[in-house]
């Protein structure tokens, strides 16, 4: 029962995601979520935090692999909820206008 829900979520998403690109709506919404990220200062906090990271470990010892998976935790912690809230209203608001999936 838990799997077969989890392979139904499973479709359901992959539906919305290719109706999403068919349309041109996913390009839309990542150009909205960076001009959000760089509205709100997000892009600079990060970019602060990899400087950080670089100078505790040196630039020697850290690779891209280790640089993304310090920073991705934190990147996704530092996404204003505002900024999430609104592509979740873009996006039910665009599955709402296309509801045939």
């Amino acid at each position: 029962m838990v799997v077969e829900k989890m392979s139904k979520d499973l479709q359901m998403r992959a539906a919305i995601n290719q109706k999403l690109i068919e349309m041109g709506e996913r390009e839309r919404l990542k150009e909205l979520l960076r001009a959000k990220l760089t509205e709100c200062g997000w892009k600079d906090e990060l970019k602060a935090h990899c400087k950080d990271v670089i100078r505790e470990k040196g630039l020697e010892h850290v690779t891209v692999e280790d640089l993304v998976a310090e920073i991705t935790p934190k990147g996704r912690a530092l996404v204003p909820d505002s900024v999430k809230k609104e592509l979740l209203q873009r996006i039910r608001a665009f599955l709402a206008q296309h509801s045939t999936l």
